[in-house]
């Protein structure tokens, strides 16, 4: 039974990715059959690029359909013609000290977060980015309101009223 180890050395030297060298030391298994090799010296190979490691965007909100079929609704309205999608932020106000802001966008501002769900595009203030990142924003229609509600994993506290939160 071969090791794993000796395997890799050897399909590495026969694809010529590297060679054992003078300075590779080569032992021998338990069985005596099989070369190991505890080092190698890289073969440079121009064809072989090095490998990215490739990583998935997340979006950093969750905005549920019915939030999204909502912010359809007042895209689709008289004030919001023309919007690319709605802007959220947050603004230092508030009994709790941080409160949610939601806004047109009119135009890509420059350094904001774009995101899309639900065919809506919803931008993000870099400032508030560190606030709102794994929140789920949610429009609830009660008998006595309709809003959106965001639920922030990061926020320490609300006030009663629901306005405000802190971090």
């Amino acid at each position: 039974m071969t090791s794993l180890l000796s395997q890799v050395a050897r399909r590495a030297i026969q694809r010529n990715i590297f060679r054992p060298t003078t300075k590779s030391l080569m032992v021998r298994t338990a069985d005596r059959n099989e070369p190991r090799f505890l080092s190698a010296i890289p073969q440079q190979d121009e064809s072989l690029s090095p490998r990215r490691r490739s990583t998935k965007n997340l979006n950093p909100i969750v905005v549920t359909e019915s939030a999204a079929n909502r912010i359809k609704e007042l895209l689709h309205s008289e004030n919001g013609k023309g919007a690319l999608g709605i802007r959220l932020g947050v603004k230092r106000r508030g009994c709790n000290g941080l409160s949610y802001t939601l806004n047109y966008a009119f135009e890509k501002p420059p350094k904001d977060e774009e995101m899309e769900a639900h065919g809506i595009k919803v931008f993000i203030e870099p400032m508030a980015l560190f606030n709102v990142v794994g929140t789920t924003m949610d429009w609830e229609e009660t008998e006595l309101s309709s809003e959106f509600t965001f639920s922030n994993p990061n926020s320490k506290g609300e006030c009663g009223c629901g306005e405000s939160f802190n971090v």
